[in-house]
Protein backbone atom coordinates (compact mmCIF):
# COMPACT_ATOMS: atom_id res chain seq x y z
CA UNK A 1 0.00 0.00 0.00
CA UNK A 2 2.93 2.35 0.59
CA UNK A 3 3.77 2.21 -3.12
CA UNK A 4 0.12 2.95 -3.97
CA UNK A 5 0.11 5.97 -1.66
CA UNK A 6 3.45 7.10 -3.08
CA UNK A 7 2.10 6.81 -6.63
CA UNK A 8 -1.04 8.78 -5.77
CA UNK A 9 0.99 11.39 -3.91
CA UNK A 10 3.28 11.71 -6.93
CA UNK A 11 0.29 12.24 -9.23
CA UNK A 12 -1.20 14.87 -6.96
CA UNK A 13 2.22 16.40 -6.37
CA UNK A 14 2.93 16.73 -10.10
CA UNK A 15 -0.52 18.20 -10.75
CA UNK A 16 -0.08 20.54 -7.80
CA UNK A 17 3.40 21.45 -9.05
CA UNK A 18 1.84 22.54 -12.33
CA UNK A 19 -0.73 24.50 -10.37
CA UNK A 20 1.96 26.21 -8.29
CA UNK A 21 4.02 27.01 -11.38
CA UNK A 22 1.05 28.65 -13.09
CA UNK A 23 0.27 30.38 -9.79
CA UNK A 24 3.79 31.79 -9.60
CA UNK A 25 3.50 32.90 -13.22
CA UNK A 26 0.30 34.70 -12.26
CA UNK A 27 2.03 36.46 -9.35
CA UNK A 28 4.99 37.38 -11.58
CA UNK A 29 2.60 39.01 -14.02
CA UNK A 30 0.89 40.89 -11.19
CA UNK A 31 4.22 42.11 -9.81
CA UNK A 32 5.55 43.17 -13.22
CA UNK A 33 2.33 44.91 -14.26
CA UNK A 34 1.21 46.58 -11.02
CA UNK A 35 4.13 46.28 -8.55
CA UNK A 36 3.35 46.85 -4.87
CA UNK A 37 0.92 49.69 -5.59
CA UNK A 38 -2.27 50.83 -3.88
CA UNK A 39 -4.25 49.10 -6.64
CA UNK A 40 -2.47 45.82 -5.90
CA UNK A 41 -3.03 46.15 -2.16
CA UNK A 42 -6.76 46.74 -2.79
CA UNK A 43 -7.07 43.80 -5.19
CA UNK A 44 -5.23 41.43 -2.88
CA UNK A 45 -7.54 42.26 0.02
CA UNK A 46 -10.60 41.83 -2.21
CA UNK A 47 -9.24 38.46 -3.33
CA UNK A 48 -8.17 37.42 0.18
CA UNK A 49 -11.62 37.82 1.72
CA UNK A 50 -13.40 35.04 -0.26
CA UNK A 51 -10.22 32.97 0.11
CA UNK A 52 -10.38 33.34 3.89
CA UNK A 53 -13.95 32.06 3.82
CA UNK A 54 -12.99 29.35 1.31
CA UNK A 55 -10.49 27.99 3.80
CA UNK A 56 -13.24 27.94 6.39
CA UNK A 57 -15.96 26.30 4.25
CA UNK A 58 -14.02 24.49 1.52
CA UNK A 59 -10.53 23.54 2.67
CA UNK A 60 -11.35 23.80 6.36
CA UNK A 61 -14.31 22.47 8.26
CA UNK A 62 -16.27 21.15 5.27
CA UNK A 63 -13.62 19.03 3.56
CA UNK A 64 -12.38 17.67 6.87
CA UNK A 65 -15.92 16.61 7.78
CA UNK A 66 -17.18 15.52 4.36
CA UNK A 67 -14.34 13.21 3.23
CA UNK A 68 -14.47 10.88 6.29
CA UNK A 69 -18.27 10.60 6.05
CA UNK A 70 -18.38 9.90 2.31
CA UNK A 71 -15.46 7.44 2.69
CA UNK A 72 -17.45 5.61 5.38
CA UNK A 73 -20.56 5.60 3.13
CA UNK A 74 -18.50 4.18 0.30
CA UNK A 75 -17.24 1.32 2.49
CA UNK A 76 -20.46 0.51 4.34
CA UNK A 77 -23.37 1.61 2.11
CA UNK A 78 -24.68 1.32 -1.44
CA UNK A 79 -23.72 3.47 -4.42
CA UNK A 80 -27.22 4.99 -4.55
CA UNK A 81 -26.93 6.10 -0.93
CA UNK A 82 -23.61 7.78 -1.69
CA UNK A 83 -25.19 9.62 -4.63
CA UNK A 84 -28.06 10.77 -2.42
CA UNK A 85 -25.55 12.04 0.14
CA UNK A 86 -23.73 14.06 -2.54
CA UNK A 87 -27.02 15.52 -3.78
CA UNK A 88 -28.15 16.43 -0.26
CA UNK A 89 -24.85 18.01 0.71
CA UNK A 90 -24.44 19.95 -2.54
CA UNK A 91 -28.00 21.31 -2.32
CA UNK A 92 -27.81 22.25 1.34
CA UNK A 93 -24.31 23.72 1.25
CA UNK A 94 -25.01 25.44 -2.07
CA UNK A 95 -28.11 27.18 -0.73
CA UNK A 96 -26.27 28.44 2.34
CA UNK A 97 -23.35 29.70 0.26
CA UNK A 98 -25.62 31.40 -2.26
CA UNK A 99 -27.26 33.42 0.51
CA UNK A 100 -23.87 34.20 2.06
CA UNK A 101 -22.50 35.37 -1.29
CA UNK A 102 -25.46 37.70 -1.81
CA UNK A 103 -24.92 39.17 1.64
CA UNK A 104 -21.23 39.64 0.88
CA UNK A 105 -21.96 41.59 -2.31
CA UNK A 106 -24.42 43.91 -0.57
CA UNK A 107 -22.27 44.39 2.53
CA UNK A 108 -18.98 44.90 0.65
CA UNK A 109 -18.36 48.42 2.10
CA UNK A 110 -18.67 47.14 5.66
CA UNK A 111 -16.53 44.05 4.96
CA UNK A 112 -13.67 46.10 3.54
CA UNK A 113 -13.93 48.45 6.50
CA UNK A 114 -13.59 45.42 8.77
CA UNK A 115 -10.74 43.75 6.91
CA UNK A 116 -8.72 46.82 5.91
CA UNK A 117 -9.72 49.92 7.89
CA UNK A 118 -6.38 51.53 7.10
CA UNK A 119 -7.44 51.85 3.45
CA UNK A 120 -9.64 54.82 4.36
CA UNK A 121 -6.47 56.82 5.04
CA UNK A 122 -5.40 56.64 1.37
CA UNK A 123 -7.61 58.44 -1.14
CA UNK A 124 -9.46 56.08 -3.47
CA UNK A 125 -8.00 52.88 -2.00
CA UNK A 126 -11.07 51.97 0.05
CA UNK A 127 -13.45 52.60 -2.86
CA UNK A 128 -11.32 50.47 -5.20
CA UNK A 129 -11.38 47.54 -2.76
CA UNK A 130 -15.18 47.74 -2.32
CA UNK A 131 -15.74 47.78 -6.08
CA UNK A 132 -13.49 44.74 -6.55
CA UNK A 133 -14.99 42.73 -3.67
CA UNK A 134 -18.44 42.82 -5.25
CA UNK A 135 -17.03 40.70 -8.08
CA UNK A 136 -14.65 38.50 -6.09
CA UNK A 137 -16.96 37.55 -3.19
CA UNK A 138 -19.18 35.17 -5.25
CA UNK A 139 -16.02 33.14 -5.92
CA UNK A 140 -16.72 31.62 -2.49
CA UNK A 141 -19.86 29.92 -3.83
CA UNK A 142 -18.14 28.35 -6.82
CA UNK A 143 -14.93 27.28 -5.11
CA UNK A 144 -16.76 25.70 -2.15
CA UNK A 145 -18.87 23.53 -4.46
CA UNK A 146 -15.68 22.72 -6.35
CA UNK A 147 -14.17 21.54 -3.05
CA UNK A 148 -17.21 19.35 -2.45
CA UNK A 149 -16.81 17.56 -5.77
CA UNK A 150 -13.05 17.37 -5.22
CA UNK A 151 -13.79 15.52 -1.97
CA UNK A 152 -16.01 13.09 -3.89
CA UNK A 153 -13.32 12.41 -6.48
CA UNK A 154 -10.56 12.07 -3.87
CA UNK A 155 -12.65 9.56 -1.92
CA UNK A 156 -12.81 7.40 -5.05
CA UNK A 157 -9.08 7.68 -5.73
CA UNK A 158 -9.44 10.27 -8.52
CA UNK A 159 -6.83 12.76 -7.37
CA UNK A 160 -5.50 14.28 -10.59
CA UNK A 161 -8.56 16.29 -11.68
CA UNK A 162 -9.06 18.04 -8.32
CA UNK A 163 -5.35 18.84 -8.20
CA UNK A 164 -5.46 20.27 -11.74
CA UNK A 165 -8.47 22.46 -10.99
CA UNK A 166 -6.27 25.26 -9.63
CA UNK A 167 -4.39 25.29 -12.94
CA UNK A 168 -7.68 26.24 -14.60
CA UNK A 169 -8.14 29.14 -12.22
CA UNK A 170 -4.59 30.41 -12.67
CA UNK A 171 -4.88 30.18 -16.46
CA UNK A 172 -8.11 32.18 -16.51
CA UNK A 173 -6.68 34.86 -14.22
CA UNK A 174 -3.46 35.10 -16.24
CA UNK A 175 -5.54 35.56 -19.38
CA UNK A 176 -7.73 38.19 -17.69
CA UNK A 177 -4.63 40.14 -16.61
CA UNK A 178 -2.60 39.95 -19.83
CA UNK A 179 -5.41 40.23 -22.34
CA UNK A 180 -7.68 42.69 -20.55
CA UNK A 181 -6.45 44.23 -17.28
CA UNK A 182 -3.16 45.62 -18.59
CA UNK A 183 -5.09 47.38 -21.38
CA UNK A 184 -8.03 48.50 -19.23
CA UNK A 185 -8.77 51.87 -17.69
CA UNK A 186 -9.89 49.95 -14.58
CA UNK A 187 -7.46 47.00 -14.28
CA UNK A 188 -8.52 46.12 -10.73
CA UNK A 189 -12.13 45.58 -11.80
CA UNK A 190 -11.01 43.50 -14.79
CA UNK A 191 -8.89 41.22 -12.59
CA UNK A 192 -11.80 40.88 -10.15
CA UNK A 193 -14.15 39.80 -12.94
CA UNK A 194 -11.45 37.28 -13.88
CA UNK A 195 -11.72 35.78 -10.37
CA UNK A 196 -15.50 35.39 -10.82
CA UNK A 197 -15.10 33.71 -14.21
CA UNK A 198 -12.34 31.44 -12.87
CA UNK A 199 -14.69 30.16 -10.15
CA UNK A 200 -17.34 29.24 -12.73
CA UNK A 201 -14.83 27.42 -14.92
CA UNK A 202 -13.34 25.50 -11.96
CA UNK A 203 -16.73 24.13 -10.96
CA UNK A 204 -17.61 23.15 -14.53
CA UNK A 205 -14.26 21.34 -14.89
CA UNK A 206 -15.13 18.93 -12.05
CA UNK A 207 -18.62 17.92 -13.13
CA UNK A 208 -17.84 15.45 -15.98
CA UNK A 209 -15.57 13.37 -13.70
CA UNK A 210 -18.25 13.21 -11.00
CA UNK A 211 -20.82 12.24 -13.62
CA UNK A 212 -18.50 9.47 -14.84
CA UNK A 213 -18.63 7.98 -11.32
CA UNK A 214 -22.45 8.14 -11.56
CA UNK A 215 -22.55 10.36 -8.47
CA UNK A 216 -23.82 13.56 -10.08
CA UNK A 217 -27.43 14.28 -9.16
CA UNK A 218 -29.58 17.39 -9.02
CA UNK A 219 -28.77 19.25 -5.74
CA UNK A 220 -31.46 18.89 -3.09
CA UNK A 221 -32.20 20.82 0.08
CA UNK A 222 -31.79 18.03 2.64
CA UNK A 223 -30.71 19.49 6.00
CA UNK A 224 -32.50 16.65 7.84
CA UNK A 225 -30.70 13.82 5.99
CA UNK A 226 -28.67 11.68 8.40
CA UNK A 227 -25.40 12.04 6.46
CA UNK A 228 -25.89 15.79 6.04
CA UNK A 229 -26.63 16.16 9.76
CA UNK A 230 -23.50 14.18 10.64
CA UNK A 231 -21.36 16.37 8.40
CA UNK A 232 -22.98 19.45 9.93
CA UNK A 233 -22.31 18.18 13.46
CA UNK A 234 -18.67 17.56 12.60
CA UNK A 235 -18.43 20.95 10.90
CA UNK A 236 -19.56 23.02 13.89
CA UNK A 237 -16.38 22.64 15.94
CA UNK A 238 -14.38 22.68 12.71
CA UNK A 239 -15.92 26.01 11.71
CA UNK A 240 -15.05 27.42 15.11
CA UNK A 241 -11.46 26.26 14.74
CA UNK A 242 -11.15 27.41 11.14
CA UNK A 243 -12.81 30.73 11.93
CA UNK A 244 -10.29 31.28 14.70
CA UNK A 245 -7.51 30.83 12.17
CA UNK A 246 -9.24 33.31 9.88
CA UNK A 247 -9.53 35.78 12.75
CA UNK A 248 -5.75 35.61 13.02
CA UNK A 249 -5.40 36.29 9.29
CA UNK A 250 -7.95 39.08 9.58
CA UNK A 251 -5.93 40.69 12.35
CA UNK A 252 -2.78 40.42 10.20
CA UNK A 253 -4.57 42.17 7.34
CA UNK A 254 -5.98 44.86 9.61
CA UNK A 255 -2.52 45.65 10.99
CA UNK A 256 -0.92 45.49 7.53
CA UNK A 257 -3.51 47.94 6.18
CA UNK A 258 -2.11 50.59 8.55
CA UNK A 259 1.47 50.03 7.37
CA UNK A 260 3.09 51.72 4.39
CA UNK A 261 1.60 51.02 0.98
CA UNK A 262 3.09 47.83 -0.35
CA UNK A 263 3.17 45.92 2.95
CA UNK A 264 0.21 43.72 2.00
CA UNK A 265 1.79 43.00 -1.39
CA UNK A 266 5.22 42.19 0.13
CA UNK A 267 3.65 39.72 2.54
CA UNK A 268 1.49 38.26 -0.22
CA UNK A 269 4.36 37.58 -2.62
CA UNK A 270 6.49 36.07 0.18
CA UNK A 271 3.57 33.90 1.24
CA UNK A 272 3.10 32.66 -2.34
CA UNK A 273 6.73 31.53 -2.46
CA UNK A 274 6.35 29.78 0.89
CA UNK A 275 3.12 28.14 -0.28
CA UNK A 276 4.85 26.68 -3.34
CA UNK A 277 6.64 23.78 -1.58
CA UNK A 278 3.78 23.48 0.90
CA UNK A 279 1.30 22.81 -1.88
CA UNK A 280 3.52 20.66 -4.05
CA UNK A 281 4.11 18.03 -1.40
CA UNK A 282 2.53 18.51 2.04
CA UNK A 283 -0.97 19.41 0.90
CA UNK A 284 -0.78 16.76 -1.82
CA UNK A 285 0.24 14.11 0.71
CA UNK A 286 -2.45 15.18 3.18
CA UNK A 287 -5.06 15.02 0.39
CA UNK A 288 -4.02 11.47 -0.47
CA UNK A 289 -3.78 10.02 3.04
CA UNK A 290 -7.09 11.38 4.42
CA UNK A 291 -9.37 8.93 2.53
CA UNK A 292 -6.98 6.06 3.37
CA UNK A 293 -6.82 6.98 7.05
CA UNK A 294 -10.62 7.28 7.09
CA UNK A 295 -10.94 3.79 5.60
CA UNK A 296 -8.42 2.38 8.14
CA UNK A 297 -10.46 3.93 10.95
CA UNK A 298 -13.72 2.55 9.55
CA UNK A 299 -12.12 -0.93 9.37
CA UNK A 300 -10.54 -0.56 12.84
CA UNK A 301 -7.06 -1.10 11.34
CA UNK A 302 -5.10 0.77 14.02
CA UNK A 303 -1.66 -0.45 13.03
CA UNK A 304 -2.13 0.55 9.40
CA UNK A 305 -3.48 3.91 10.55
CA UNK A 306 -0.37 4.59 12.65
CA UNK A 307 2.09 3.34 10.03
CA UNK A 308 0.53 5.45 7.28
CA UNK A 309 0.70 8.58 9.42
CA UNK A 310 4.27 7.91 10.57
CA UNK A 311 5.37 7.31 6.97
CA UNK A 312 3.76 10.59 5.89
CA UNK A 313 5.54 12.50 8.66
CA UNK A 314 8.94 11.14 7.63
CA UNK A 315 8.44 12.15 4.01
CA UNK A 316 7.23 15.59 5.10
CA UNK A 317 10.31 16.23 7.22
CA UNK A 318 12.62 14.85 4.51
CA UNK A 319 11.30 17.21 1.81
CA UNK A 320 9.96 20.24 3.72
CA UNK A 321 13.05 20.87 5.86
CA UNK A 322 15.39 21.52 2.88
CA UNK A 323 12.70 23.65 1.24
CA UNK A 324 12.57 25.80 4.40
CA UNK A 325 16.37 26.15 4.48
CA UNK A 326 16.42 27.06 0.79
CA UNK A 327 13.75 29.76 1.28
CA UNK A 328 15.81 31.24 4.11
CA UNK A 329 19.22 31.16 2.43
CA UNK A 330 18.03 31.96 -1.10
CA UNK A 331 15.23 34.41 -0.24
CA UNK A 332 16.71 37.37 -2.11
CA UNK A 333 17.70 35.44 -5.26
CA UNK A 334 14.24 33.84 -5.40
CA UNK A 335 12.40 37.13 -4.97
CA UNK A 336 14.63 39.00 -7.41
CA UNK A 337 14.37 36.30 -10.08
CA UNK A 338 10.64 35.74 -9.90
CA UNK A 339 9.26 39.20 -9.11
CA UNK A 340 11.99 41.84 -9.51
CA UNK A 341 10.92 43.35 -12.83
CA UNK A 342 8.84 46.22 -14.17
CA UNK A 343 7.05 48.11 -11.42
CA UNK A 344 8.33 45.75 -8.70
CA UNK A 345 11.58 47.56 -7.94
CA UNK A 346 14.68 46.81 -5.90
CA UNK A 347 13.19 48.08 -2.62
CA UNK A 348 10.12 45.91 -3.16
CA UNK A 349 12.37 42.90 -3.74
CA UNK A 350 14.29 43.61 -0.54
CA UNK A 351 11.19 44.03 1.62
CA UNK A 352 9.46 40.95 0.17
CA UNK A 353 12.62 38.88 0.69
CA UNK A 354 12.70 39.89 4.36
CA UNK A 355 9.14 38.62 4.72
CA UNK A 356 10.13 35.37 2.97
CA UNK A 357 13.01 34.85 5.40
CA UNK A 358 10.56 35.28 8.27
CA UNK A 359 8.10 32.82 6.72
CA UNK A 360 10.77 30.26 5.77
CA UNK A 361 11.35 28.60 9.11
CA UNK A 362 7.60 28.22 9.61
CA UNK A 363 7.27 26.11 6.45
CA UNK A 364 8.06 22.90 8.34
CA UNK A 365 5.39 23.72 10.94
CA UNK A 366 2.77 24.53 8.29
CA UNK A 367 3.65 21.30 6.45
CA UNK A 368 3.42 19.09 9.53
CA UNK A 369 0.06 20.60 10.48
CA UNK A 370 -1.28 19.59 7.05
CA UNK A 371 -0.19 15.97 7.63
CA UNK A 372 -1.06 15.68 11.33
CA UNK A 373 -4.56 17.14 11.06
CA UNK A 374 -5.93 14.22 8.95
CA UNK A 375 -5.05 11.97 11.89
CA UNK A 376 -7.89 13.68 13.76
CA UNK A 377 -10.35 14.26 10.94
CA UNK A 378 -10.11 10.66 9.71
CA UNK A 379 -11.33 9.58 13.17
CA UNK A 380 -14.09 12.21 12.91
CA UNK A 381 -12.54 14.12 15.81
CA UNK A 382 -12.89 17.82 15.12
CA UNK A 383 -12.96 18.98 18.73
CA UNK A 384 -9.29 18.45 19.57
CA UNK A 385 -8.00 20.41 16.55
CA UNK A 386 -10.37 23.25 17.52
CA UNK A 387 -8.97 23.37 21.02
CA UNK A 388 -5.44 23.40 19.65
CA UNK A 389 -6.32 26.07 17.06
CA UNK A 390 -7.72 28.32 19.80
CA UNK A 391 -4.52 28.09 21.82
CA UNK A 392 -2.34 28.74 18.75
CA UNK A 393 -4.56 31.65 17.77
CA UNK A 394 -4.30 33.17 21.23
CA UNK A 395 -0.51 33.00 20.97
CA UNK A 396 -0.45 34.62 17.51
CA UNK A 397 -2.94 37.35 18.40
CA UNK A 398 -1.10 38.16 21.61
CA UNK A 399 2.15 38.62 19.69
CA UNK A 400 0.39 40.78 17.08
CA UNK A 401 -1.30 43.03 19.62
CA UNK A 402 1.52 43.25 22.17
CA UNK A 403 4.54 43.31 19.83
CA UNK A 404 3.77 43.83 16.14
CA UNK A 405 1.26 46.69 16.27
CA UNK A 406 3.20 48.74 18.85
CA UNK A 407 6.42 48.20 16.87
CA UNK A 408 4.68 49.50 13.73
CA UNK A 409 3.37 52.58 15.48
CA UNK A 410 6.81 53.29 17.00
CA UNK A 411 8.41 53.31 13.54
CA UNK A 412 10.04 49.86 13.38
CA UNK A 413 11.59 49.61 9.91
CA UNK A 414 10.09 46.26 8.83
CA UNK A 415 6.95 45.57 10.89
CA UNK A 416 5.57 43.27 8.21
CA UNK A 417 8.39 40.85 9.07
CA UNK A 418 7.08 40.63 12.63
CA UNK A 419 3.63 39.71 11.26
CA UNK A 420 5.12 36.79 9.36
CA UNK A 421 7.15 35.70 12.38
CA UNK A 422 4.16 35.63 14.73
CA UNK A 423 2.25 33.49 12.22
CA UNK A 424 5.11 30.98 12.13
CA UNK A 425 5.27 30.80 15.93
CA UNK A 426 1.56 29.94 15.96
CA UNK A 427 2.15 27.19 13.39
CA UNK A 428 4.98 25.70 15.46
CA UNK A 429 2.77 25.60 18.55
CA UNK A 430 -0.06 24.05 16.52
CA UNK A 431 2.25 21.32 15.21
CA UNK A 432 3.57 20.43 18.65
CA UNK A 433 0.13 20.11 20.19
CA UNK A 434 -1.34 18.11 17.29
CA UNK A 435 1.53 15.60 17.47
CA UNK A 436 1.28 15.28 21.24
CA UNK A 437 -2.46 14.66 21.05
CA UNK A 438 -2.10 11.85 18.50
CA UNK A 439 0.77 10.27 20.45
CA UNK A 440 -1.12 10.34 23.74
CA UNK A 441 -4.22 8.88 22.07
CA UNK A 442 -2.11 5.91 20.94
CA UNK A 443 -2.99 6.32 17.26
CA UNK A 444 0.49 7.49 16.26
CA UNK A 445 3.50 5.40 17.24
CA UNK A 446 7.03 6.06 16.02
CA UNK A 447 8.30 3.41 13.61
CA UNK A 448 12.05 2.96 13.21
CA UNK A 449 14.84 5.14 14.54
CA UNK A 450 13.60 8.71 14.34
CA UNK A 451 16.68 10.07 16.14
CA UNK A 452 19.09 8.76 13.51
CA UNK A 453 16.77 9.92 10.73
CA UNK A 454 16.59 13.48 12.09
CA UNK A 455 20.37 13.64 12.59
CA UNK A 456 20.90 12.75 8.93
CA UNK A 457 18.38 15.40 7.82
CA UNK A 458 20.03 18.08 10.00
CA UNK A 459 23.50 17.30 8.63
CA UNK A 460 22.28 17.39 5.03
CA UNK A 461 20.47 20.69 5.58
CA UNK A 462 23.53 22.26 7.22
CA UNK A 463 25.70 21.34 4.22
CA UNK A 464 23.11 22.56 1.72
CA UNK A 465 22.49 25.80 3.64
CA UNK A 466 26.19 26.65 3.73
CA UNK A 467 26.43 26.17 -0.03
CA UNK A 468 23.35 28.30 -0.74
CA UNK A 469 24.57 31.18 1.45
CA UNK A 470 27.83 31.21 -0.51
CA UNK A 471 26.03 31.05 -3.87
CA UNK A 472 23.46 33.73 -2.97
CA UNK A 473 25.90 36.63 -2.81
CA UNK A 474 24.39 40.12 -2.46
CA UNK A 475 21.04 41.36 -3.75
CA UNK A 476 22.50 44.09 -5.96
CA UNK A 477 24.36 41.53 -8.06
CA UNK A 478 21.10 39.73 -8.79
CA UNK A 479 19.14 42.85 -9.67
CA UNK A 480 21.90 43.94 -12.07
CA UNK A 481 21.53 40.73 -14.10
CA UNK A 482 19.10 40.37 -17.03
CA UNK A 483 16.16 38.01 -16.53
CA UNK A 484 17.66 35.02 -18.36
CA UNK A 485 20.89 35.25 -16.34
CA UNK A 486 18.94 35.38 -13.08
CA UNK A 487 17.00 32.28 -14.05
CA UNK A 488 20.13 30.35 -15.01
CA UNK A 489 21.97 31.37 -11.86
CA UNK A 490 18.98 30.52 -9.67
CA UNK A 491 18.46 27.15 -11.36
CA UNK A 492 22.13 26.31 -10.93
CA UNK A 493 21.96 27.14 -7.23
CA UNK A 494 18.80 25.07 -6.69
CA UNK A 495 20.24 22.05 -8.52
CA UNK A 496 23.56 22.31 -6.64
CA UNK A 497 21.75 22.58 -3.31
CA UNK A 498 19.56 19.56 -4.05
CA UNK A 499 22.56 17.48 -5.13
CA UNK A 500 24.45 18.32 -1.93
CA UNK A 501 21.41 17.61 0.24
CA UNK A 502 20.71 14.15 -1.15
CA UNK A 503 24.41 13.30 -1.43
CA UNK A 504 24.93 13.99 2.27
CA UNK A 505 21.81 11.98 3.12
CA UNK A 506 23.16 9.04 1.13
CA UNK A 507 26.64 9.37 2.63
CA UNK A 508 25.06 9.43 6.10
CA UNK A 509 23.44 6.07 5.38
CA UNK A 510 19.84 6.99 4.48
CA UNK A 511 18.26 4.57 2.00
CA UNK A 512 14.83 4.19 0.44
CA UNK A 513 14.05 1.24 2.72
CA UNK A 514 14.38 3.59 5.73
CA UNK A 515 11.35 5.51 4.45
CA UNK A 516 9.13 2.49 3.94
CA UNK A 517 6.63 1.72 6.71
CA UNK A 518 7.12 -1.58 8.51
CA UNK A 519 3.48 -2.64 8.14
CA UNK A 520 0.77 -1.32 5.84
Amino acid sequence: MSSAIFKKTSIVGLATLLSRITGLLREMIYAHSFGASALMDAFLVAFKIPNFLRRLFAEGAFSQSFVPVISEHRVQRSHDEVRELVAGVSGTLGAVLLVLSAIGVVAAPLIILLFAPGFTQVQGKYEMAVHMLRWTFPYLFFVSLTALFSGVLNSYGRFAIPALTSVIMNTVMIGATLLAATHSSDPGLTMSIGVFVAGCVQLAFQLPAVAHLKLLAWPRWRPAMVGVRRIGALMVPGIIGSSMAQVSLLLDTIIASFLVTGSIAWLYYADRLMEFPLGVFSIALATVILPGLSAHHANDAREQFSQTLDWALRLTVLLSAPAAVALLCFAQPLTATLFGYGRFGGEDVRMASYALMAYSWGLLGFSLVKVLAPGYYARQDTRAPVRIALISLACTMSLNVLVVYPAARLGFAVPHVLLATSTCIGAALNTTMLWRGLYRAGVLQAAGDWGRFLLRVVLANAAMGALLVWLAGDLASWIALPAYARVLRLAGGVVAGALVYFAVLFAAGLRYRDLRPAVL
